[in-house]
């Protein structure tokens, strides 16, 4: 097993979405972050997939992360190739957030865990790298399905490759915010993932309460206050 993902891996090769329907949806999307940054000074940025685009829909959004200054830049559907793409052509451009948030990875059905874990740490490795000085927060998959089902192993095992790996950049951080999800039959129910895949209104509160502890957090050990803490 390849200690840190090294070698070739799929799940990290950078690549748009190919526009199957013919409407250039996805582009226009990518597009409009693009110029999003042009215009905005966000301290946290949002990037993944449906969990990041849903997330702005409801009450969570505006109550907890609106007032960070914060971007969404989710699009339903993405996997760990296509946030890359979007990451390396334009959607960090102009902008010097203090927070990057990703999640992604659920729909990365052609490959297995390591592959998936290996990609999400190649996208932390590029926020790393272009946004030396902010912190990378990775969230962890979450289960899916209403039963025990192979996908939810997968993604709870992309978790485990992540915990291990993640420390190592430093600048990153795994947030596994899978609380309370799955019941103690090993069912999900209906009331946090209406799909057993997307979230409730409810099931994003049990996701942001942790996150926005830790975005708070993060956000008030500026620099200034870490030195005039020191004195």
């Amino acid at each position: 097993m390849s200690g840190d993902g090294d070698g070739f891996n799929p799940a990290a090769v950078a690549q748009p979405v190919e526009d199957v329907q013919g409407d250039g949806r996805w582009m226009s999307q990518h597009t409009r972050f693009v110029q999003e940054c042009k215009d905005g000074e966000p301290d946290v940025l949002f990037v993944g997939d449906s969990m990041v685009q849903l997330m702005q829909q409801y009450e969570v959004w505006r109550e907890l992360f609106s007032p960070l200054h914060a971007l969404n830049f989710g699009i339903g559907g993405d996997n760990t190739c296509n946030v890359l793409w979007r990451l390396q052509n334009g959607e960090l451009e102009n902008i010097r957030p203090k927070i990057v948030v990703v999640w992604v990875g659920t729909n990365n059905h052609e490959h297995t865990a390591e592959q998936v874990a290996g990609g999400i740490l190649s996208i932390a490795k590029l926020l790393t790298s272009r946004l030396p000085k902010a912190k990378v927060v990775v969230l962890g998959l979450l289960p899916r399905g209403e039963r025990p089902n192979p996908l939810r192993e997968k993604n709870a095992t992309v978790n485990d490759f992540l915990r291990s790996w993640l420390p190592r950049l430093g600048q990153a951080q795994f947030l596994d915010v899978s609380g309370d999800f799955v019941h103690s039959d090993g069912t999900i129910s209906a009331q946090v993932m209406f799909d057993f895949l997307h979230l409730t209104s409810t099931g994003y509160r049990a996701v942001a309460k942790p996150l926005s502890d830790l975005l708070l957090q993060i956000l008030e050990e500026t620099p200034e206050e870490r030195r005039a803490s020191l004195v």
